[in-house]
């Protein structure tokens, strides 16, 4: 293997598994007056909503995904389907509890960063804007009564969504390995003469922070690769979800109103049909336990809002997956919902429909989604949500996704 060989091959095992990694961002909590319940669960990679919520009454759909949207969807309504793998889900449909919003999106357009669409995403703000703390967090600052839920700090730093004034707390499932002075010295060293993977590098882990393996500090290039190896094998053992799950439920049981985590492994550019199966039974896992965990009182007064720093492209690419897009989905789950509907307008699949010939057209901006959930949860002001919550945003027409 080229020197330049093993540099690509670990980036991109690096940067995977930072981009999408559940592990990397624990569990963040806060306590707030009243009995409704919010989580928010980001779905780190990029979820493609064509392929989880499939357009079939769209006509053009299937010729844009010849070989990607593989097995039969089940029914939503006469023009919408859910992907197979979330068949645990669709009875949820059936009683109202689970629902989707189409052709959403942040503000964020064209460069189709991962770091760059988490951030604004978590950040809740436009291209440009000054990435300091996160909606959520703004959000609890203007709840009277909030307090900090008392809980572990395992390792990991808090995610921006829920970074700011405002008090949390945090937990996460799993040990923690940190990038020592010595260790990220290790990684300069190795990409000082490819400044394009040192400069990638530098945003990976200056966005973590840390690693999650199972060992102590790295000091060679060898011990680096194993210990993301052992990493990604801790993912792959597929119980991370359960357990961020079971532990937001209990603690919402307790005095935590608002909880957020999230669920990596959506980026699937390539063998999309196979690369799903594992995000989407985790997910639907997570959503379950939820459900299971808090209980029918509890869970009928909680709202789970699922999103993702930007869709896919409408069309396949030539390894039969999906490359970085633009509008996507959102999903929706709990008792507080309206559930048992797709919301938001469709644009069409036709090239001339697409955004820039290439992506699904955002008709709503997934902010103010957020928004509604927020005011109709613990009654935050339309001005709030506006000027300070999202700077920016206009909330005029925002449709309203809960009972």
């Amino acid at each position: 293997m080229t020197n330049t060989q093993t540099r690509r091959s670990f980036l991109t095992q690096v940067g995977c598994c930072l981009a999408a990694s559940p592990l990397v961002t624990p569990v963040a909590l806060a306590a707030a007056p009243g009995d409704k319940r919010l989580v928010v669960i980001i779905l780190r990679g990029a979820m493609d909503g064509l392929d989880v919520v499939r357009p079939l009454g769209d006509r053009d759909f299937a010729a844009l995904r010849p070989n990607v949207n593989m097995g039969d969807a089940l029914p939503l309504n006469d023009f919408f389907g859910l992907h197979p793998g979330l068949a645990g889900l669709h009875p949820l449909w059936a009683k109202g509890e689970l629902g989707f919003v189409h052709a959403t999106s942040t503000p964020y357009r064209d460069k189709r960063s991962h770091f760059d669409g988490q951030d604004l995403l978590e950040a809740g703000i436009g291209p440009g804007g000054a990435i300091r703390d996160g909606w959520l967090n703004r959000a609890l600052s203007l709840m009277p009564g909030t307090q900090l839920r008392t809980g572990f700090a395992v390792g990991g730093e808090d995610a921006l969504l829920m970074h700011g004034d405002a008090p949390v707390s945090t937990w996460a499932p799993d040990a923690v390995l940190t990038l020592s002075t010595q260790s990220k010295r290790l990684l300069g060293r190795m990409y000082h003469d490819a400044p394009l993977f040192a400069a990638a590098m530098d945003e990976a882990v200056d966005l973590a922070g840390t690693l999650q393996a199972g060992g102590g500090d790295i000091e060679t290039y060898g011990e680096m690769r194993e210990a993301m190896g052992n990493a990604m094998q801790a993912t792959a053992k597929g119980s991370t979800a359960e357990k961020l799950a079971q532990f937001t439920a209990e603690r919402l049981l307790e005095d935590t109103r608002i909880a957020s985590f999230s669920l990596g492994g959506w980026d699937t550019h390539n063998g999309q049909a196979r690369a799903l199966r594992k995000p989407l039974a985790e997910f639907e896992r997570a959503i379950l336990t939820l459900r299971d965990g808090l209980g029918p009182a509890a869970w009928g007064q909680t709202a789970v809002l699922a999103m993702t720093e930007f869709g896919r492209t409408a069309r396949e690419n030539g390894s039969q997956g999906t490359d970085h897009g633009t509008a996507g989905a959102m999903v929706l789950a709990g008792g507080a919902v309206r559930g048992g509907m797709v919301h938001g307008d469709w644009p069409g699949l036709a090239n001339a429909q697409l955004y820039k010939e290439r992506d699904l057209m955002p008709t709503s901006d997934l902010r103010a989604h957020a928004g509604t959930a927020l005011a109709g949860l613990f009654g935050l002001a339309k001005s709030d949500l506006e000027a300070h919550i999202f700077p920016g945003l206009d909330m005029s027409a925002a449709p309203g996704i809960l009972r």
